[in-house]
């Protein structure tokens, strides 16, 4: 576990983004008008849709990476990666901070030496409705530890953590395999794997505005990525378990099937970089795994 040098605390902003460019500028206003002034990188997964041209255009203080191809999730570590602030935030192109969450997340960061991301409460939409996420983070059975704010948890959004960038960097951040989709999870075993804290801290708050719509195929890379996850990090039996589930849900239902396919793919490779849990982690696994949700 390697620490970032003493210094001042400032913090970034990653927002990967794919074709939004309707609803990117809504929240780099949001961002700009913070008080902590973090730096905003924009990782730009290809876009057609003339996104690069309205940041040059509209928004020349805010840096732009623009990716030649698409990486999914992968936006943001080149992101975090082009940043030097010892800490990132990450937004979606949909979502952003509470005035003064910024500054709140890096106060804990410094203080709190073990811990490398912060899951925020999130709140959804112009009504500022709690998401159902924050309070299944709330009451993880893992609890708090001595040297660490918030409680202990294993899952968090994406758009909605702040990360010590050397311990995200450190474990390689998002995973490639899993392109993008319910990629959180196995992030957050990497980082408690190699003994870094992972917790949900409620007085840091982000606000999220989803497309009323659900994206195309979300929940299919979902499925296929719990199980790819499984074969990365967990125990072999429950490996198999899931992929028997998913099977069996195949039989009737479509998006199951190309679920359960598209990892069937992708296992040679999660078998290649399979790394199991140290036991320690596991054990906090199988108890979330018997929490109901």
């Amino acid at each position: 576990m390697s620490l970032p040098s003493p210094g001042h605390r400032p913090i970034g902003v990653v927002i990967a983004t794919r074709n939004r460019c309707e609803r990117l500028p809504v929240t780099l206003r949001h961002l700009l008008a913070l008080p902590e002034r973090p730096e905003i990188l924009v990782a730009d997964n290809a876009s057609t849709d003339g996104t690069r041209a309205m940041l040059a255009r509209d928004f020349p203080q805010v840096r732009l990476l623009p990716l030649p191809t698409n990486h999914g999730a992968l936006a943001r570590n080149h992101g975090a990666q082009a940043l030097t602030t010892p800490y990132v935030a990450f937004s979606d192109d949909d979502s952003w901070w509470s005035p003064g969450a910024l500054a709140r997340a890096a106060e804990l960061l410094d203080t709190h030496p073990r811990l490398a991301l912060i899951a925020a409460r999130t709140l959804v939409g112009p009504t500022a409705d709690p998401d159902p996420l924050n309070d299944i983070l709330a009451r993880s059975p893992l609890g708090p530890a001595p040297d660490l704010p918030g409680t202990q948890v294993l899952g968090f959004l994406a758009c909605g953590a702040v990360v010590r960038r050397s311990a995200y960097l450190e474990v390689g951040g998002f995973h490639r395999l899993l392109f993008f989709g319910a990629e959180e999870t196995l992030l957050a075993y990497d980082l408690a794997a190699r003994g870094w804290g992972v917790t949900h801290c409620p007085d840091v708050v982000a606000h999220h505005h989803p497309a009323p719509a659900p994206r195309t195929g979300h929940s299919i890379l979902q499925r296929r990525n719990a199980l790819l996850t499984a074969w990365l990090r967990r125990p072999v039996p429950y490996a198999l378990a899931r992929t028997r589930a998913l099977a069996a849900e195949a039989r009737a239902d479509r998006h199951a099937r190309r679920a359960l396919r598209e990892a069937l793919v992708r296992l040679p490779a999660a078998l290649h970089h399979r790394r199991p849990l140290p036991p320690q982690v596991e054990r906090a696994a199988q108890l979330l795994d018997r929490t109901p949700a």
